[in-house]
């Protein structure tokens, strides 16, 4: 996995179509990111909410695996958006 996906790419052969498709590319990356962030949130809201509002053990419980779950899903995003941005900025060093 150490190889870049995009080295096959020579730098006088990108044109203006393909740096805007990184700039699509850059901007895809971060969206998913926030999703990412959304959704671990609202993990992490919905155990508190458990906890906090229900007193039944396994609604407790619940609540006590989402919290981990949404920090996991949040950990995962950043991680994932950190691996693409790596990718995308040596595609646009190589185009430089």
């Amino acid at each position: 996995m150490t190889e870049q996906p995009y080295a096959r790419f020579r730098k006088d052969e990108l044109i203006l179509r393909d740096e805007l498709a990184i700039d699509r590319t850059l901007l895809a990356n971060e969206n998913t990111l926030l999703a990412y962030l959304r959704s671990a949130l609202t993990l992490v809201i919905a155990g508190i909410t458990f906890i906090h509002f229900f007193s039944e053990s396994w609604l407790l419980w619940l609540g006590i695996a989402l919290i981990p779950l949404g920090l996991g899903v949040g950990l995962f995003g950043g991680r994932r958006f950190r691996r693409m941005q790596h990718n995308i900025d040596s595609v646009r060093k190589r185009a430089n």
